[in-house]
């Protein structure tokens, strides 16, 4: 189990952590120093228990905040895929409604050509009765 040392408000600590941890650890330290440097800058004398109690109640603090916000935004995501399906319902009820609309309309349009094709050749007639 390798032995990692952390530099936490200028203070460092050694600590163990499991085989292949170590960037974690490091990564988790540094969150960890920047709240404690924050305190340090601000109070002189404080010792090394309160340091670390306060920079990690500061880090669950912002750890909190960051949970309300993925809630709201799981939240949001849910609303959202919910009206994505409902508009897809929708959408499916549109298409299968003009699918519908086109295959009743199919009679009338055959009429309609066919009457076109009537007009068409009543007019032609017409202008061979007018041309003699």
């Amino acid at each position: 189990m390798p032995d990692v040392t952390v530099k936490i408000g200028d203070r460092e600590f050694d600590v163990a952590c499991q085989e292949g941890e170590e960037h974690y650890l490091r990564s988790a330290a540094a969150m960890l120093d920047a709240e404690a440097q924050t305190l340090v800058t601000q109070i002189r004398h404080l010792t090394e228990p309160r340091l670390l109690l306060m920079s990690g109640l500061m880090l669950a603090d912002k750890t909190a905040g960051i949970d309300d916000n993925l809630k709201l935004a799981e939240q949001k995501i849910a609303e959202l895929e919910s009206r994505l399906a409902d508009a897809g319902s929708r959408l499916a009820e549109a298409e299968a409604r003009v699918a519908s609309a086109g295959a009743a309309a199919a009679p009338a349009v055959e009429a309609l050509t066919g009457i076109a094709a009537q007009a068409e050749a009543l007019a032609a007639a017409v202008e061979a009765k007018a041309a003699r």
